[in-house]
């Protein structure tokens, strides 16, 4: 069955991934604040901030069987020189925003649907200078187990905590050769993230192929989490 799927951040890194493969068989609908990638994708495209506006449900059609939500940050700072205003903007990026956006298309969310998040690995295995970005993906960490009980069986919710992502959203980690290599070592599959590692995972849960899965939190990171083998 073709589906209406709504992906807050599609324009560029994981979302632009999951945009271009939802398109062979589904609407997607892209809201984000560029679209110069865009151009060439047959989306339906809604300019939003994710910290600053509210969606405008008129734009949307009337009923949603997918949502996705890409917006984040990496803020790698330690404890010290992170100041209280740093925690509120990573919390207003990653969690509130993402609240104020499912606040509004909840009604629409058809019998059976998916919404799919988006936490880090620094949640389950602690990381020096994460301090800020794994407590905002903590608390969607939660949220996803709380809101997949409390809209169970007629919306499935599950989160995926990725590891190091090749996107522009971490291009300072991996602006140079030295850096890529450092990165790739410190995983168990010796490499980071590719986008559509990610996206391919977002768009089964998207699917109905992961019909029997929800409150999930998926590590796709390389093994980091799980295994030592340095």
């Amino acid at each position: 069955m073709a589906k209406n799927i709504l992906l807050i951040g599609g324009s560029h890194g994981i979302g632009f991934e999951m945009a271009k493969s939802l398109l062979d068989d589904h609407t997607v609908y892209v809201a984000s604040r560029t679209n110069e990638k865009l151009g060439n994708l047959d989306v339906n495209y809604i300019p939003f901030d994710a910290t600053n506006d509210t969606l405008d449900e008129n734009q949307l059609p009337k009923e949603l069987h997918g949502f996705a939500y890409c917006p984040g940050s990496i803020n790698l700072r330690p404890f010290k020189m992170l100041n209280l205003e740093t925690f509120k903007e990573d919390m207003e990026l990653n969690f509130f925003g993402m609240i104020n956006v499912i606040k509004t298309i909840l009604p629409k969310m058809a019998e059976g649907s998916s919404m799919v998040f988006f936490s880090t690995v620094a949640v389950g295995t602690g990381m020096p200078f994460h301090t800020s970005v794994a407590a905002a993906k903590g608390a969607i960490e939660g949220f996803t187990k709380s809101l997949a009980a409390e809209y169970a069986p007629k919306i499935r919710v599950n989160a995926i905590a990725p590891s190091l992502v090749d996107t522009p959203l971490a291009g300072r980690l991996l602006n140079n050769d030295k850096k890529k290599e450092a990165m790739a070592e410190r995983h168990p599959l010796k490499r980071f993230g590719k986008p559509d590692d990610i996206a391919n995972l977002a768009v089964f849960l998207l699917s109905d192929k992961s019909s029997w899965m929800t409150g999930q939190i998926l590590r796709a990171d390389g093994g980091m989490s799980t295994l030592n083998v340095n």
